[in-house]
């Protein structure tokens, strides 16, 4: 079982399931679990590639992409969610092309202690991205202005909240309804 509800197979897909299918289809051809569980409501399936395509893949981010995974994995790590952050440590991974740094930065987050693994501005963003998670209602101007003083601008700040935002919609979506990687192709890039 992939999920604790009914996930449409993707062969017996048709009409508006099949069509958001089509639209949510990785580049390796397959469609994730993490759409496959809006599939009782394809509406939401759209909106949720929309949101993930918009926060995380558009080409007008200003930050490297592979921070912004970075940011997906503190994210996913924090709220304890397995299938995001197996996906995206190895999206990671995989736009870092440095197997020590990688492994220095996941240590540095599992353990809750960014900076040894990130210096200025991306530990000023990092920092933000876990009080963002774990204590959202604490937020404070104070924190946006730690972000700017280490060399963040607003629309760098914008992109990191607006990609942990979006990991704790998908994190709670996934945690709660259960949904597994099961035959997932892991990470979003072709190999």
């Amino acid at each position: 079982m992939s999920a604790w509800i009914h996930m449409i197979p993707l062969e017996e897909a048709t009409g508006t399931v099949r069509d958001a299918y089509e639209l949510a289809k990785t580049p390796s051809g397959t469609v994730d679990n993490v759409m496959r569980a809006h599939s009782l409501r394809p509406h939401t399936m759209v909106g949720h590639l929309k949101l993930y395509r918009s926060v995380l893949h558009h080409p007008e981010n200003s930050l490297p992409l592979w921070f912004l995974e970075a940011v997906g994995v503190y994210t996913s790590l924090l709220n304890e969610c397995v299938y995001s952050y197996t996906h995206h440590f190895a999206n990671m991974q995989r736009l870092l092309e440095d197997p020590q740094r990688s492994k220095v930065i996941e240590e540095a987050l599992r353990d809750q202690v960014p900076e040894r693994a990130f210096t200025g501005k991306e530990l000023a963003l990092i920092r933000y991205t876990g009080k963002l998670t774990l204590t959202p209602g604490k937020i404070s101007e104070q924190d946006l202005l730690d972000a700017r003083e280490a060399g963040a601008s607003d629309g760098e700040i914008l992109e990191v909240n607006q990609v942990c935002a979006y990991f704790c919609y998908s994190n709670r979506t996934l945690n709660g309804l259960g949904v597994q990687l099961g035959e997932d192709a892991i990470g979003f890039y072709k190999e």
